[in-house]
């Protein structure tokens, strides 16, 4: 009896699927592309069946981003703002950030505070040189300083005064990672690694399953000293930032100047924080939090922590004998790489 031709048909059918479903898969590529960024590196690294040279469509994205949120550009949206020019409004990346800001600034009661700029900039960590300072001139600043004193109204900077200034040092690098990462996913790549200045995002996996691996630094006595690792985190669809009292700071008659300003005070942090790690959703979410529990401390950081299970932390923090201690909550211990 000869084979029907619909069975012959099923039999070539089948024979088809099974070479099509035999046939090697193409092996995504891993790119890395780099440049330079908001005065510092920026560092992608990415896995994608498309070679396509996005690099181009990168540096123009980060110099878009720097005309919103730069302090540093004459010309960028923020600092027309700080000027009080009536022609100028925030555009999207702005109000997304500083309405980050303000929710950070109310979660924290403060100790994040995007107004603190004066005052940072006095102390000598900005863009103007170093004041001789005082409590006079901490207490003229200080009425400056304050989130509630700032809104956003119709894209309109609205200031309780006209020379409060804001910035957006402490949380525009993170989001900028993010930006980043929204331009990869809309090319479709769905595994990578952003660090921009130690800011760092990461998605997905490595083809071989492996998670995205980031150091944590070991603090150190003096600036320039070798930098070592503290910590290795294995990134799960995570970002990380890390802010740190022993890398940007000055000596002066024997006392150490942090250049990270307690809003409440108008005084450099003067205790036992050296550094803190925070692991969040998105990386501008990261970063204000670390720059917040920098200001916190240890204790009210730990209380903070216990409140927010949103939020994933490692300190690392000087004991009264000047030994290096360590905090880390259960989630991020979760993702320490085993030594």
């Amino acid at each position: 009896m000869l084979p029907s031709k619909h069975n012959i048909f099923s039999s070539l059918l089948i024979c088809f699927i099974i070479a099509a479903s035999c046939k090697p898969q193409k092996e995504p590529l891993l790119i890395k592309i780099g440049g330079e960024t908001q005065g510092t590196y920026y560092a992608i690294t990415y896995y994608s069946l498309d070679s396509s040279n996005i690099q181009p469509a990168i540096d123009s994205l980060l110099k878009r981003f720097d005309s919103t949120a730069s302090t540093y550009k004459p010309n960028s949206i923020i600092t027309r703002l700080n000027a009080n020019d009536s022609m100028v409004r925030a555009d999207a990346m702005f109000e997304t950030i500083f309405n980050k800001a303000m929710d950070v600034s109310e979660k924290t009661n403060g100790a994040f505070d995007v107004t603190v700029g004066p005052l940072v900039y006095a102390w000598g960590f900005g863009l103007t040189n170093r004041l001789k300072m005082n409590q006079h001139i901490v207490d003229s600043l200080l009425p400056l300083v304050g989130y509630k004193k700032v809104k956003l109204e119709n894209r309109k900077l609205r200031k309780t005064d006209p020379r409060i200034r804001i910035d957006f040092n402490a949380i525009a690098q993170g989001y900028a990672v993010d930006v980043v990462g929204e331009y990869l996913e809309s090319k479709g790549i769905k595994s990578y690694i952003i660090d921009i200045g130690g800011e760092v995002l990461a998605r997905g996996a490595k083809p071989n399953h492996e998670n995205w691996s980031v150091a944590i630094e070991k603090p150190t006595q003096n600036a320039d000293d070798e930098r070592t690792i503290q910590a290795v985190v294995m990134l799960e669809e995570m970002a990380i930032s890390t802010s740190g009292s022993y890398r940007k700071f000055y000596e002066e008659n024997g006392i150490r100047y942090s250049h990270t300003i307690d809003p409440a005070n108008g005084y450099p942090v003067k205790h036992t924080l050296l550094s803190v790690s925070v692991l969040a959703k998105d990386c501008m979410t990261a970063d204000a939090y670390a720059t917040a529990f920098m200001v916190m401390g240890v204790e009210k950081g730990k209380e903070f922590l216990e409140n927010h299970s949103d939020l994933e932390a490692y300190f690392i923090y000087t004991s009264p004998s000047d030994s290096l201690k360590t905090f880390y909550t259960k989630g991020f211990e979760k993702l320490l790489k085993k030594k």
